[in-house]
């Protein structure tokens, strides 16, 4: 399927979108029993923060924004104590946190494509590393993570729980 998109840093004016795409995913996390997100991760001082860091991107469809990520070219300290496994490289590493798509986008690709784009920026910076986390039961996350090449590497530990961690080389 070919999909025309927009890939595209965030602006402060995207943000009532992007927490209504957040409000979305909590909503479905919830309704699945997960709790990864809840009443107080994210919040709009997390994506504001995103954004004015230059973190924050979106993909847009049809003018609209239809996904949200938060993509870190700065490390992220949780993954300095990786239990139970190995990271696949040393060194600079893209990674992406809070990646959320509308509700009427799931299921379209548009997760996949966020990763595809991160990876390219990534390239394009120099960096051949690409890690991610996700909760043990977000069977999509997982489920994408596979598909896209990502391996599995251990369990890193944030203050609301443990996650699983992946990379994929670039």
């Amino acid at each position: 399927m070919t999909m025309e998109h927009v890939f595209r840093k965030a602006a402060l004016t995207d943000i009532d979108r992007i927490m209504e795409i957040i409000g979305q995913a909590k909503a479905m996390m919830a309704r699945l029993g997960r709790r990864q997100w809840d009443g107080s991760y994210p919040l709009e001082q997390h994506i504001s923060t995103d954004i004015e860091n230059g973190n924050g991107y979106v993909i847009c469809h049809g003018g609209k924004v239809v996904a949200y990520g938060a993509v870190v070219f700065t490390g992220e300290e949780a993954y300095r104590n990786l239990r139970g496994g190995t990271w696949l490289s040393e060194g600079q590493y893209v990674v992406l946190h809070r990646l959320a798509v509308a509700e009427e986008a799931r299921c379209q690709g548009f997760a996949g494509i966020f990763l595809k784009e991160t990876g390219l920026m990534a390239i394009g910076k120099g960096i051949h590393s690409f890690k991610v986390d996700t909760n043990h039961d977000n069977s999509q996350m997982l489920h994408i993570l596979e598909s896209e090449g990502f391996s599995y590497c251990g369990k890193i530990h944030y203050h609301n729980g443990e996650r699983m961690a992946f990379e994929k080389p670039l």
